[in-house]
């Protein structure tokens, strides 16, 4: 038993294919499949049930699997380990932004990470939150910039800033001229929100609900770009988080709201193992400092 004969098992387990399990390894399917018989001979049970409709793991697989995503964990941990010992900002540290952050939050803050730790190899993951959860949970990312609060102990989070909501609406709408606004001037009214799978979503979904607002029926956009696109056409309103607003831009207006003001507030969050905590310590102190 190796650790690449478990990066295998692991592979076909998520897949459910050995041939897409091989494509992501970087091997040919029969050295893949080789393997993993020579580990079932090894182990003596079978990990696998193979048939024409696909691969499913055994009742003992699911369980070697899980010990052996926890394997691959610790021996990640010990490489990365090793590289904190000799200089605590060099490495590779993946970090995951949600959509509806990511394509704002970036521009802000590569270039000063990049000066602040230029031997750090950044790699950024956008996805939506649950994924990145997920991924946070099996090791596949380092930490994590989302909307709090997250509920899981085998996290740290640290706040980072308010993202307050405005309302954003066409050239020649009734509330364009409004300097500010009222939640409740937003009863009745039906708002332009995203598609399913967005924490914006749902943060904005809730202000409707207090405000007496609707969605609108007919339409769910599938980022923010979309969304802003739709208002310069004069196609309905919607919310915008404060970090998505073009100053200066003449074909919409973005109205803030009185208080208390919607918004979300963002974090980051990290593994309480993680070994990289002087990486998070300067991720911190760039992002507050934006």
């Amino acid at each position: 038993m190796n650790i690449r004969d478990l990066k295998y098992v692991i592979a076909v387990a998520e897949l459910r294919s050995f041939s897409l399990a091989a494509e992501q390894c970087y091997v040919s399917q029969p050295t893949l499949s080789s393997q993993i018989k020579k580990l079932e001979g090894e182990l003596d049970i079978k990990l696998f049930e193979r048939s024409n409709k696909g691969v499913l793991l055994t009742t003992a697989g699911e369980e070697i699997v899980l010990s052996a995503k926890k394997v691959i964990q610790e021996v990640s941990r010990i490489h990365d380990l090793a590289e904190a010992a000799k200089d605590p900002l060099s490495g590779r540290f993946r970090l995951g932004v949600f959509p509806t952050l990511a394509t704002y939050i970036f521009p802000k803050i590569v270039k000063p990470i990049k000066a602040s730790m230029p031997n750090l190899k950044l790699i950024l993951i956008e996805d939506k939150t649950d994924h990145l959860i997920e991924q946070l949970n099996s090791g596949k990312i380092d930490a994590a910039l989302l909307a709090l609060p997250i509920q899981n102990d085998a996290f740290n989070t640290k706040v980072l800033f308010d993202d307050y909501f405005c309302l954003a609406v066409y050239e020649g709408h009734a509330l364009a001229n409004m300097a500010e606004i009222d939640q409740s001037s937003l009863h009745g009214i039906n708002l332009l929100l995203l598609e399913e799978g967005h924490c914006f979503r749902e943060q904005a979904l809730a202000v409707c609900s207090l405000a007496g607002a609707s969605e609108e029926p007919d339409f769910r956009a599938t980022g923010l770009e979309t969304l802003r696109q739709m208002i310069k056409a004069g196609t309905g309103i919607t919310l915008m988080p404060e970090i998505a607003v073009v100053k200066g831009d003449t074909d919409i207006c973005y109205i803030p709201f009185k208080e208390p003001r919607p918004k979300r507030t963002i974090g980051i969050v990290w593994r309480k193992t993680l070994v990289k905590s002087q990486v998070i310590d300067e991720l911190i102190k760039i992002i507050m400092d934006e």
